[in-house]
């Protein structure tokens, strides 16, 4: 965690997640479940002086039915209890994996597998700053142009 920083990414897949290409892509198989996967890596991203969490999830994971997934609706509640605190962009699966893999040419995108064989059920985290925020940007930003 200490080498991580802004605009670097972690995700926490499911077991059929593919294995990208790009240079800065790295995957580990974490041999362990899901929600425990996730559960240590916002502990230790919490704990960091350096950066905070952007969390994304696939747009498609509420329209999974038990049906067709068996556990879905027991995941989606324990997922939600645990990112409670942290608001949480939909996005489709196919979007979030082309911005991961052009992530993946500039910046170290580390790519956690869990035992997860439940399709759309991924936790995909972009860094961000913890001691400098967007707003904090902008200002700096608009003071900047005002000077020119």
């Amino acid at each position: 965690m200490p080498l991580l920083g802004h605009r670097n990414w972690i995700l926490i897949v499911d077991s059929a997640y593919p294995l990208q290409i790009s240079p800065g892509v790295e995957t580990i198989e974490t041999n362990a479940g899901q929600i425990e996967v996730v559960r240590a890596v916002m502990h230790a991203i919490d704990r960091s002086i350096q950066v905070r969490p952007l969390l994304f999830m696939d747009a498609e994971l509420p329209f999974v039915t038990d049906e067709d997934a068996p556990g879905v609706s027991v995941y989606r509640r324990n997922i939600k209890e645990l990112l409670h605190d942290y608001a949480i962009e939909q996005v489709p699966h196919e979007k979030i994996i082309a911005d991961i893999d052009e992530a993946g040419k500039t910046f170290r995108v580390l790519v956690l597998k869990t035992n997860m064989t439940i399709p759309y059920t991924s936790v995909f985290i972009r860094l961000d700053c913890k001691y400098w925020s967007a707003d904090q940007e902008k200002s700096l930003r608009n003071k900047m142009s005002e000077k020119k």
